[in-house]
């Protein structure tokens, strides 16, 4: 699905009806070495201008987020609460702790937290309002 996100995004419509251009957003779960993962992609997703890298390290038990600002990607801290919160996703909000420890139902709890906010619903007017 394309979205327009803060800023803009860079996909853009073919007259073919195709979709080209970098995604904003990628999630991975990577079962290799952080060394490739956060390395080699990393400097791919950077080149292609993906504003949002969000990667599951299963072997490190990490999970990270990288943001995309001047062209270089910078690691997003979760705020007090141990949370962290996706730009270009808004509501997406993550605890790496309750993840490793099997806190679903907490987990779930803070999946619906972010998709109440604010700011999530006005990404859902803004993904609504064209159709």
């Amino acid at each position: 699905m394309r979205f327009d996100v803060p800023g803009g995004g860079r996909v853009e419509g073919t007259d073919e009806g195709l979709h080209v251009g970098p995604p904003e957003f990628v999630v991975e779960v990577a079962a290799s070495s952080a060394a490739y993962d956060l390395h080699s992609k990393l400097e791919l997703y950077r080149r292609s201008g993906v504003g949002e890298y969000f990667v599951i390290l299963a072997y490190e038990r990490e999970v990270r987020l990288f943001r995309l600002a001047d062209d270089v990607y910078e690691i997003v801290r979760p705020d007090e609460d141990g949370v962290l919160r996706s730009q270009v996703l808004p509501g997406f909000w993550f605890r790496a702790d309750r993840f490793w420890e099997r806190r679903v139902a907490e987990l779930i709890a803070l999946v619906e937290e972010g998709t109440a906010s604010p700011e999530h619903g006005d990404f859902v007017e803004r993904l609504t309002a064209g159709l």
